[in-house]
């Protein structure tokens, strides 16, 4: 899980507002990580130091896995954001499939996103292996909404894309009665 928020955080692309970005990122996916509240997240937060304070993370999965064949518990605050960010999704769909979807329309979706994974990571309390398992949708999401505010080199419909990838993997691999994946 590391090796993959480490590739999110180091790209920079020499832009001193990402660098900003880049470690408050790290700040929320440290305090994530370890269940702590938001105020109690270092300022100073760097890869390195996460990696001494995230002492599960040799056993992080690297790719999303099953807890025993079965879906890993969520709680409401989670059910609640992501069914926010299906919502939206839903809502472009058609305009992002056409693509008619305005520049300024994937910066607002993009954000939008963004907002929920922050509140995600801020409210969202689980089991620790089902954490280590949403890291991985978090981080999809992430780049994704990245994408989609113009923030990386990727398109903002690729950024769409991979975002509608996560919602869908969240379905596959979380309880979340009534969920339907995007089509």
């Amino acid at each position: 899980m590391l090796t993959i928020r480490r590739s999110l955080l180091f790209n920079i692309e020499e832009n001193p507002m990402n660098i900003h970005r880049t470690l408050l990122t790290a700040a929320l996916l440290t305090t994530f990580a370890i269940g702590a509240p938001a105020s109690a997240a270092p300022a100073s937060a760097t890869p390195a130091s996460a990696t001494n304070s995230h002492q599960h993370a040799a056993a992080a999965p690297t790719k999303l896995m099953l807890d025993h064949g079965k879906k890993w518990a969520t709680d409401e605050p989670l059910r609640r954001n992501m069914s926010d960010i299906r919502t939206a999704l839903v809502a472009k769909a058609t305009a992002i499939h056409h693509g008619t979807l305005t520049a300024d329309e994937y910066k607002a979706l993009g954000s939008l996103v963004e907002a929920h994974i922050a509140k995600i990571v801020t409210e969202c309390k689980l089991d620790p292996a089902a954490d280590e398992n949403l890291h991985l949708i978090v981080a999809e999401l992430t780049t994704g909404a990245d994408a989609m505010q113009g923030k990386s080199k990727a398109t903002p419909a690729a950024g769409a894309a991979q975002t509608v990838g996560a919602v869908n993997q969240y379905g596959r691999y979380f309880q979340h009665p009534g969920w339907k994946p995007i089509d």
